[in-house]
């Protein structure tokens, strides 16, 4: 199993290579998705994040057991991407880990 640093890393990876921005940069955007997650984990968050049209998107999300039900497969995940249980559309949604903008 991988420690929270090196998923933290290999994250701040995926976006340097997908962006081509400084490392340093992603590194600071992995650890607000770190954050967001873990925070997800124990309750509902509001955050914002750059839809693919360019608009911005305020969203409540969580990651609590009692919304997420029966998991279907055992697929590896993708650090590209960031999935939550939206709240307000009630299902599962995600986003580019490059582009989340604010944590509320």
């Amino acid at each position: 199993m991988e420690s929270f640093r090196t998923q933290v890393f290999r994250r701040a990876h995926e976006i340097a290579r997908s962006t081509g921005k400084a490392f340093a940069i992603c590194l600071v955007k992995a650890w607000q998705i770190y954050r967001l997650k873990k925070a997800m984990v124990k309750g509902t968050v509001k955050f914002a994040f750059e839809k693919v049209d360019g608009s911005i998107r305020y969203a409540y999300g969580t990651l609590e057991s009692k919304f997420l039900g029966d998991v279907k497969g055992l697929r590896k995940p993708n650090p590209k991407v960031v999935s939550y249980y939206d709240m307000e559309k009630l299902a599962f949604r995600c986003f580019k880990a490059e582009n989340l903008v604010r944590i509320y």
